[in-house]
This record gives structure tokens, C-alpha cells and sequence, in this order.
């Protein structure tokens, strides 16, 4: 149904850009220049999601026929971002970036999966699944670097069972 299908995107378009938004505030914290870019980097990758989104809800709505998924990039390998520049002596802060990053991330995942089964829109499914994929590809990223800077925090903190 056409009315759902915008419904989805809509609700899709208010993720990302919540996700935009939040990158950017998470850059402003980093204190390495290399984080702060891979933050804004995420941001921008956000910002590009809205615009296809956007897009793709103006070809449903009628008002424009040129979205085109084969401009929708792939999505990234979950290896692509280098988390070694880290704050480690201090990642109280980085913890809690990473750990609402990755609700983030899973909550998005979850949601175009979700939506791309209900879909009727084949255009729309697609995009769903696309983006379904690089909000994985966030998540994967992160949970791996956050598993290891709990550890690293929890052993510091003489927590760890050992």
C-alpha cells in the first residue's frame, strides 16, 4: 500500500537524520582528529541516506521520477573504519558513543529489515535492503571495537574476574 510505503520512509528519513545529528555531536567530543573525521564521515554517510530516502519518496508521491537506485552506493565493509586512535586513556566518553551507536545502528537494521518484508513498492524494498545492509556494516563495525574497549575498561577498573 502507498500509504505505508511513505509511512516507512518517513519514519526512515527521521532515523537517519537522528543518527546525523548525533554523529556530528559525537565528533565534536573526539579528541583525536582521525576519530572526529570517521565521526563526521558517518554523519555524511547519514546525510546521503536522507537523500535518497527523500528522493525516493518524491518518485512515490509523484513529484519526481529520477531516483534511480543505481546511484545508491554499496554498502561498506564493516573493516572500513580504524578505531586504533581511540581515547584509551579516557573512554568513559568513547564507550558511551559506541554504545549508543550501536543502538542506533541495530535499531535501523532492524527497522528497514523489517519494513523491506512489508513492502510493496519493489524500488522502495530494494533501498530498504540496501540500507538495511550499511546500517549493518555500522553496527558490525562498532560492536567489535566495543566489546573490546568494555574489556580494556573492565579490567581496568579490577572488575574483570581474573
Amino acid at each position: 500500500m502507498k500509504i505505508e510505503t511513505i509511512a516507512y520512509i518517513k519514519q526512515a528519513i527521521i532515523g537517519e537524520i537522528e543518527g546525523y545529528e548525533f554523529y556530528k555531536l559525537a565528533a565534536k567530543q573526539a579528541k583525536s582528529q582521525e576519530v572526529k573525521d570517521t565521526y563526521l564521515y558517518l554523519a555524511d554517510e547519514e546525510r546521503k541516506h536522507v537523500i535518497w530516502l527523500e528522493d525516493l519518496l518524491k518518485q512515490i508521491d509523484g513529484e519526481d521520477n529520477r531516483f534511480d537506485l543505481e546511484s545508491v552506493d554499496p554498502p561498506p565493509s564493516p573493516d572500513l573504519f580504524r578505531w586504533d586512535k581511540l581515547d584509551r586513556e579516557n573512554p568513559q566518553t568513547t564507550i558511551s558513543v559506541f554504545g549508543i551507536a550501536l543502538q542506533l545502528e541495530k535499531s535501523s537494521y532492524e527497522f528497514y529489515g523489517e519494513c523491506a518484508e512489508k513492502i510493496e513498492d519493489p524500488i522502495a524494498r530494494r533501498l530498504f535492503k540496501i540500507l538495511e545492509a550499511w546500517e549493518k556494516a555500522h553496527y558490525d563495525s562498532f560492536n567489535k571495537e566495543y566489546k573490546e574497549l568494555n574489556d580494556n575498561w573492565w579490567a581496568e577498573q579490577r572488575f574483570a574476574p581474573y
